[in-house]
């Protein structure tokens, strides 16, 4: 007995020996790899941006083909899915977007890719399927005054390539003409760009309120459609939070802020030098009855219009606005229903001195050769993308045609007179832009993460190799706990590195060795 006793206190002695000699070693390697700086240190080599992996050499050619028993199988298939779980989290996803705006692009170019709101899903969805992988999330904004692609992959060259490829294919423009008009942004950039858009600083009227409610739009159809997913739809999160908040904290929106608004103050700037009149005097009709049309009219009306036409396809939603403005500033509005029939409104237009079109139609809806012949004169002033008046009724005499990319004037005014909003919007800018980058930073310590595991890991079982001879005389059951014990251990040291890893902020105190060692390990 006393003998039996004696073997199993040894037994327990050397296991706790094999334990503290294995947690000896994984110890002196975390502290290593814990400093940063080192160039040896394993931890500072698999940090590093767009580390790629050592290539896998290929195995060698055999005469014979061996069958592997099932367990080995499916180890050696599991071993494959793990090797390629890490080369995709090699490269952190991030933030890009391709696109064109009134800023680089004329509006016969953004009216080729110009897509309904309804088909926005289906757009960022075969973005996605047709990158072969390049493009793992996709969101799409389409206005009258840009289109762009909010997308999220882990190579931005091939994520750019894919993307292009798709406007190119919907525009059936030539890669050479489309690519004059395109702006690829990535990281930070694109970051700066979404936060830019949403507050309206980057729209053709700066502070207009109507963009705000398309990046809104925006974002829910990309967590509706799927093909958002979790880091474009937090850009796009964040840059309407900013957008409200920009308007919230400064000036921003105040004065002709919108579209439909500069619509107004081109047409009543023109109006005496083309009509010969002043813009109250004339005769005016609508075409469409969407939310530009209603922001139209209210600037109108309370600029001392009196009555108008509004021609739409149907005639429910153009009677509730004449009902609406009948009864707040007393405008007096014919309401007529075409039926989709572009033949029905030229009587209309021949009768006016001012028509303003504002609808979704994707072919024109006034055209040169039903205004030949005009004896009168004619201001024609179209907010649509696409366009719905031909750019050929412009070359009509007595026929004056503006399109959207027609309001610079008026817009210059109007920004001139914002300058100190902007900058101030600017300045609040650079703090959301901080924060999402900062969580983005987190999304990189996975690979890290990862790769810390498995080395821990390695090393555990390194050392548990070099004690095997050791271990023999154990029951499996306690052999089991050693396993359990040395797990364990290894998963509590691993801990607070994982953590301060996730940790994108980090404090002042923490920047040197010895801080980074306390913060990591909780000292």
């Amino acid at each position: 007995r006393r003998r039996r006793r004696r073997r199993r206190s040894m037994g327990h002695h050397r296991m706790v020996a094999v334990v503290a000699a294995a947690l000896a070693s994984t110890t002196a390697w975390a502290l290593t790899t814990s400093v940063p700086g080192r160039t040896s240190s394993a931890l500072g080599a698999i940090a590093v941006e767009r580390t790629t992996m050592a290539p896998v050499a290929a195995p060698k050619a055999t005469t014979k083909t061996a069958l592997l028993p099932l367990a080995e199988m499916v180890e050696e298939d599991e071993e494959m899915k793990r090797s390629k779980r890490l080369a995709a989290a090699e490269r952190p996803l991030d933030v890009y977007v391709v696109g064109l705006s009134h800023h680089n692009a004329a509006v016969e170019t953004r009216e080729k890719l110009a897509i309904p709101e309804a088909e926005w899903e289906e757009a960022a969805a075969a973005i996605v399927a047709s990158s072969d992988g390049a493009v793992e999330e996709a969101a799409v904004l389409s206005t009258c005054n840009r289109f762009e692609v909010y997308f999220a992959a882990r190579d931005g060259r091939a994520g750019f390539a894919a993307a292009s490829k798709y406007l190119q294919e919907r525009s059936s423009l030539p890669m050479s003409t489309l690519r004059g008009s395109l702006f690829m942004l990535g990281h930070e950039h694109a970051t700066t760009h979404a936060l830019r858009v949403a507050a309206g600083l980057d729209s053709l009227v700066v502070g207009e309120g109507q963009i705000l409610s398309q990046m809104k739009q925006c974002y829910a159809h990309a967590v509706e459609g799927g093909s958002g997913g979790k880091v474009t739809t937090r850009l796009l999160n964040t840059a309407v939070a900013f957008g409200k908040r920009a308007r919230d904290e400064t000036d921003i929106a105040k004065g002709a802020v919108s579209i439909s608004s500069a619509a107004y103050e081109l047409a009543n700037d023109k109006a005496p030098g083309d009509l010969g009149k002043s813009l109250g005097e004339a005769r005016v009709v609508v075409v469409g009855a969407g939310k530009m049309t209603r922001l139209l009219l209210i600037h109108m009306a309370s600029h001392g219009l009196k009555k108008c036409v509004l021609l739409n396809r149907s005639e429910g939603r153009a009677r509730d606005l004449a009902d609406e403005f009948k009864a707040s500033h007393d405008l007096d509005i014919e309401v007529v229903a075409t039926g989709g029939d572009t033949a029905a409104v030229l009587p209309y237009v021949a009768d006016a001195d001012v028509v303003v079109t504002s609808t979704s139609s994707e072919s024109y809806v006034i055209d040169a050769d039903s205004l030949q012949g005009r004896a009168d004169p004619l201001m024609l002033v179209d907010i649509s993308v696409p366009r719905n008046v031909e750019p050929a009724c412009d070359d009509l005499p007595n026929v004056h045609a503006y399109d959207v990319d027609s309001l610079k004037a008026v817009v210059a005014r109007n920004t001139a007179k914002r300058r100190r909003e902007i900058v101030a919007a600017e300045h609040l800018l650079d703090d959301d832009a901080a924060t999402f980058r900062g969580w983005i930073a987190t999304l990189g310590a996975v690979p890290a993460i990862t790769q810390l595991q498995k080395k821990a890991e390695d090393l555990r079982l390194a050392e548990m190799k070099k004690a095997n001879a050791k271990l023999q005389h154990l029951s499996q059951r306690e052999i089991e706990a050693v396993e359990r014990l040395s797990r364990g251990i290894v998963s509590k040291l691993l801990h607070g590195p994982m953590a301060s890893l996730r940790d994108a902020k980090g404090s002042q105190a923490t920047r040197t060795p010895l801080g980074h060692v306390r913060r990591m390990f909780g000292l």
